[in-house]
């Protein structure tokens, strides 16, 4: 038992690390250059459709205060717009720009290539125990640590 409780530690942590490795060089070498990871993950938070700062916030289990920074960053690059609700102006909407948009749209399909990559080199089998041994691991780790998506 504690032989696979170090293996499936030495994995996962190397696995973390690994995507992050992989996504801060696929970054400083494409077009969106000037950006960060933490910058990149608000973009793909706000996503395609305008959402309010909570929501994004709450999404990335930050505070406002906190994403405000980044979305300060952003705002300056030019990859997002922030404004008022209309009708509440105590919220405040961020949308992405055009440049925004194809950074996501970027972002998303490099995830959709690496995964692709997995999926396509393991058997339908092991497919299903991959995606179901996934599923109970982040079900585990949402109700033991009480994370709410």
């Amino acid at each position: 038992m504690q032989n696979s409780i170090e293996v499936v530690n030495e994995l996962l942590v190397n696995l973390f690390n690994d995507i992050l490795t992989i996504e801060k060089a696929a970054l400083e070498n494409g077009p969106f250059n000037d950006l960060t990871i933490t910058e990149l993950h608000v973009i793909e938070a706000i996503g395609l459709t305008p959402r309010t700062m909570t929501e994004v916030a709450s999404q990335l289990g930050i505070t406002v205060g906190t994403l405000t920074t980044t979305i300060n960053r952003i705002v300056k690059k030019e990859y997002v717009l922030r404004n008022h609700a209309q009708d509440d102006r105590r919220f405040v909407i961020i949308t992405l720009t055009q440049k925004g948009k194809l950074a996501h749209r970027l972002h998303e399909s490099f995830h959709e290539t690496m995964v692709k990559s997995i999926v396509n080199e393991i058997s339908e089998e092991d497919n299903t125990i991959l995606i179901e041994s996934l599923k109970r691991l982040t079900d585990f780790f949402r109700e033991q640590y009480d994370i709410t998506k």
